[in-house]
């Protein structure tokens, strides 16, 4: 096993920088030997804060391929626009890294069975950085899934509901890349927050497989709304036509017969939640208002109009994941309330052993192309549209299971 592990951040916007100090500088066991953006000064930024913390000062390039080619890199976290990060990540494990990508949707099929065939010609671990996967609520209804208190699963609901006018409609000003897909793109584009702890949930890849889709989109109204009331009906800003509808809905059907609703809602004022849905024959979790309803615990509340069920958080004593038990004795940290420090706990630990990422290509590829695949739907007035098998039928007999404990 690896005592240090050395790192290259490649991708310094808002994210990128945030991990590197939030989850990644404060390690002992690791080092960050490389930064790298398109953007000087957020390259030269990155290398100050390394040096804070009393390393040696990092190489800085704009150069991807530069850091690639280091020959005392271990891993490398791969966080910039939504755009490269396939090109990136296949460039990295040809280079025999190990390969950390932030998520975001995929803009072709094609490049999701890119990543595939790269890890398995390579061998190379890759692990999407899917942060709500260990989010605590998510795990702790994973461990009651797993322990039957909600019976046999038959629907789940997730979605990205988040206001982001105010990043969109800045992105020429803050150098983002949500804008010029929101305004050329219509889609559910940001799909992993959402369908990862669903799909831990029901099996994906590893017993069960997401077969087909259908997706439809709202109007666009709310950015150019934003807009016109913040800056004025004759900014520029104001005359353009965005292409994404302001609500995405996006219906997946299952190998077992579970059906999936995936909500994308960004464009809206609204409060931030993303969902967390999980039904079957004996109960329920929902997110938006933290309960849980058992079948025959909870049934008198059903119609008092107080929508009083189980309250979620009094389950957390019997039903705590056991990574979040030891997690709170052993004292929370990172970003999203905790939820980034975990993953890239589970990345270093894999990268230090030399074992398998606890989200692989598999999961990668099948849950970013929901994007591409959702594209293709509402450009056909919401047709049903195959998702690939990325596992070419390894879901029949895989069996490996996420947060074991």
């Amino acid at each position: 096993m690896k005592s240090l592990i050395t790192i290259g951040v490649i991708g310094l916007g808002g994210r990128g920088i945030g991990l590197m100090e939030a989850c990644v500088l404060p390690r002992a066991e690791v080092t960050v030997t490389a930064v790298c953006d398109l953007y000087e000064d957020r390259g030269q930024e990155a290398a100050k804060r390394v040096e804070k913390t009393g390393r040696p000062r990092p190489l800085v390039t704009g150069d991807y391929r530069e850091v690639l080619g280091m020959k005392d890199l271990d891993a490398v976290l791969v966080s910039p626009g939504w755009t490269p990060h396939v090109e990136i990540a296949c460039a990295a494990m040809r280079a025999g890294l190990y390969t950390a990508v932030e998520v975001g949707g995929a803009y072709s099929v094609d490049d999701c069975w890119r990543l595939v065939r790269t890890q398995e010609e390579t061998g190379t671990q890759c692990m999407l950085m899917e942060n709500c996967c260990f989010g605590r609520y998510e795990l702790m209804v994973l461990n009651m899934v797993r322990q039957g208190l909600f019976g046999e699963i038959v629907h789940c609901q997730g979605g990205y509901r988040h206001d982001l006018r105010a990043e969109v409609a800045s992105g020429r000003e803050n150098r983002h890349y949500r804008k010029d897909n929101y305004l050329l793109r219509n889609c559910e584009n940001y799909p992993t927050h959402e369908l990862g702890p669903i799909a831990e949930v029901l099996d994906i890849n590893r017993g069960n497989r997401m077969v087909k889709l259908n997706s439809v989109a709202s109007k666009a109204a709310g950015l150019h709304d934003y807009i016109v009331a913040r800056k004025g009906a004759e900014s520029p800003d104001a005359k353009l036509k965005f292409a994404q509808g302001d609500v995405v809905t996006t219906i997946i059907t299952c190998a077992r017969g579970e059906t999936i609703v995936l909500t994308l809602d960004t464009t809206l004022p609204r409060a931030y939640s993303r969902a967390f849905h999980v039904q079957g024959t004996r109960g329920m979790f929902s997110e938006d208002n933290r309960t849980i309803f058992l079948d025959g615990v909870h049934d008198k509340f059903e119609f008092n109009g107080q929508g009083l069920w189980g309250n979620a958080d009094s389950y957390f004593e019997t039903y705590e994941h056991p990574l979040w038990a030891r997690y709170i004795r052993e004292g929370v940290q990172g970003g999203h309330d905790g939820m980034d420090w975990l993953e890239f706990t589970a990345f270093f630990k894999a990268a230090r052993e030399g074992s398998p990422v606890p989200i692989d290509i598999y999961d990668m590829a099948s849950w970013m192309s929901i994007s591409a695949l959702s594209e293709e739907s509402i450009a056909s007035g919401g047709a049903p549209v195959a998702i690939p098998d990325f596992t070419n039928g390894r879901w029949l007999t895989r069996r490996d299971r996420f947060c074991e404990g």
